[in-house]
Parts: C-alpha cells; structure tokens; sequence
C-alpha cells in the first residue's frame, strides 16, 4: 500500500507530520492493506494564519483493486484530531464496501463457472 501526503502551502510537512500519518493510516488500513493499492492524503488549513474552530482539514482518498477510489474528510481543531478522524472513516468505508463485496459473493447462487475444454459432469 502506497501512502501519498499533500498539503496546502499552511501546513509545514515536516518529517515527523509525514512519519506520524503514515503510522496512522497503516494502523487504521492494516486488516484491509492487501486490497488496497494508495491511500492519498491531503492536509489543508482552511484558516491559514488565522485561527478559527475546525480550521484543519484532513481529506483521505483509498485506491481500492476492481471499486472506484473512495474519498473521507475531517474538519477538526488540530491536524492529529482530522487525520485520526479522516482515517478512522476512511477504515469504515473500506470495511463496508470489501464487506458489503464479500457478503455478495456468499449469497450467490449461480453455478460456478466451467473452464473451457473441462469436462462437464452430469
């Protein structure tokens, strides 16, 4: 799993910011990290030098094998609170979209598919 972190020119992507996103998202991905191929992250102070409530913005997009690409965003008082938040959302929707595949593989009730050339018992 491949982990991209943009920001806007507001935030300072020192090493220790990147270093501490990648060790969230990891975490929050680990159980689902085989079914994803990039975790984009985009980290935005909507306020700039100003203050204000929820000025942090972390927006997280995964990269899901065969789905669209599903996008989260946190608005928050502090860039740890929005990625934490972003990944915690970004983890449900991962869950409940590879569940949601996996409980319709189950359900399926059409015969499985014959190779060809495979000979066909009656």
């Amino acid at each position: 799993m491949q982990i991209q972190i943009n920001t806007d020119h507001n935030i300072d992507g020192r090493e220790a910011l990147s270093a501490h996103i990648r060790e969230v998202v990891e975490h929050a991905m680990a159980h689902e990290a085989a079914h994803i191929t990039r975790v984009q992250v985009h980290l935005q102070d909507e306020n700039g030098p100003k203050s204000g409530p929820n000025a942090m913005r972390c927006g997280m997009q995964a990269r899901l094998e065969r789905h669209q690409p599903l996008d989260v965003t946190c608005d928050a008082e502090s860039m740890h609170q929005a990625i934490a938040g972003a990944a915690d959302k970004l983890r449900h929707l991962v869950e409940q979209t590879l569940g949601r595949e996996r409980d319709e593989r189950r359900r399926r009730t059409d015969p499985p598919l014959v190779e060809p050339g495979a000979p066909v018992k009656p």
